[in-house]
């Protein structure tokens, strides 16, 4: 699935045939997985938790679809609005899957975290391996040739950078948990190394906030120096790749130097259509929106801008306060995982200042925010029906019941 967000592909027809049948492909795959769980012996015994977090986001995603009726160019909303189901509808079904393995096969030990930690060291090795084999088409040359960014035109090199935070951020948790060590420090040496070489610097930001998050939690003195050393020994590197690049004061405070683009949208493009907005995708009546103050873009590089200009600040309202709910409910989640929620979300978040984001158009960081939401969304009922129970005793003679009342005490407490 997420492999379905690179340009693997030089031709426009090519991608997009590929990105759009590998998204579907990979929600029915998600669907017919999850159905083969359930016929294993598992039954979809889940009650809704944190509602307002999933409730508000069908909010957004209707109002996106109610203005269709205002968008001008209602086939490309529609296109981004059935790509952001297509995620919605994978993640939904995959998230549900790690929880019924979880509570009906304790032992089959698969991890969220891990499952997204490994994808993004591979996905990384291969960019890793272009990069010094093929370098013309691992990189991307910015700034007038003077320089060049990891990802080429195959992915946005700020989305990558954010992708290889949001690994180190799922595989530090092998840290705490696996006695062999090294193939974990490798893993995340491969992902450290991408982000630098993509020059991201929202996404360096991210990766600090992660490992501060990660010794605070840990109160573990030989890790906090040693992470301390780690960090010492790569700010030189960091502040030669990253920070001292071309652009000045105005593009190290905005990660991107498109402060005066954002002015423009907000206070030129935004009151023309100040409740609603422009329809779902749309900063404008036409496909781009330009400034005699500054240059034209189809896009606004700040995913809470772009939503101020598709849906106006009644869907900017919605997105604020599911944001603020989702926050409320990771945490109150337990200590781990709520480190691991916050890990995910800091990186994705901050890249949403200055790309795609979390609400912009179709992107990855869309798809592991609704993974996020849905997370904290779904609660295990143990209380199951007359046909549950049935069915479980049938399937799984030995799952144990409490005393026959059909209170589940497999799943995590191992009878």
């Amino acid at each position: 699935m997420i492999a379905s967000y690179f340009t693997w592909n030089d031709s426009v027809i090519i991608t997009r045939v590929f990105k759009t049948s590998a998204r579907v492909f990979m929600a029915l795959a998600a669907i017919i997985i999850y159905s083969k769980i359930i016929s294993k012996g598992a039954v979809n015994s889940f009650k809704w938790n944190n509602e307002l977090s999933i409730g508000l986001y069908a909010c957004y995603l209707l109002l996106g679809l109610i203005s269709f009726s205002w968008s001008t160019d209602i086939g490309y909303s529609a296109l981004q609005w059935a790509m952001d189901i297509a995620g919605l509808i994978f993640a939904y079904y995959f998230i549900k899957s790690l929880y019924l393995l979880d509570e009906f096969f304790p032992n089959e030990n698969i991890r969220f975290y891990n499952l997204m930690g490994n994808i993004s060291f591979v996905i990384m090795l291969i960019f890793t391996v272009g990069m010094i084999v093929d370098p013309d088409h691992y990189f991307r040359l910015v700034e007038g040739g003077e320089d060049r960014r990891l990802g080429g035109y195959i992915m946005n090199p700020n989305e990558l950078g954010m992708y290889c935070g949001l690994g180190i951020s799922c595989i530090i948790f092998d840290l705490y948990r696996k006695p062999q060590k090294a193939w974990t420090i490798f893993k995340i040496l491969i992902l450290g190394v991408g982000l630098i070489m993509t020059k991201s610097r929202s996404s360096l930001v991210g990766l600090l906030l992660i490992i501060f998050f990660h010794i605070r939690a840990a109160k573990n003195t030989k890790l906090e120096i040693l992470t301390y050393i780690g960090v010492t020994a790569v700010i030189p590197i960091a502040i030669s790749k990253l920070i001292l690049r071309k652009g000045g004061l105005d593009d190290i405070l905005t990660f991107t130097g498109r402060g005066p683009f954002w002015v423009a949208l907000i206070t030129e493009g935004l009151p023309r259509e100040p409740l609603l907005g422009f329809g779902f995708m749309r900063i404008n009546y036409t496909d781009t929106f330009g400034s005699v103050h500054t240059y034209t873009a189809h896009m606004t590089h700040n995913t809470f801008i772009q939503v101020l200009m598709n849906l106006g600040f009644v869907g900017f309202a919605i997105v604020l306060f599911q944001m603020i709910f989702t926050v409320r409910g990771f945490l109150k989640e337990e200590k781990e995982k709520r480190l691991m929620l916050l890990g995910i979300l800091i990186p994705v978040v901050i890249n949403s200042f200055t790309e795609f984001g979390i609400f912009g158009e179709t992107n990855y960081g869309i798809l592991f925010y609704q993974m996020l939401i849905l997370l904290i969304c779904f609660k295990f009922n143990p209380r199951f029906t007359p046909n549950e129970k049935r069915f479980l005793r049938r399937r799984r003679p030995d799952y144990i019941f409490q005393n026959d009342l059909g209170i589940a005490t497999n799943g995590r407490m191992k009878a």
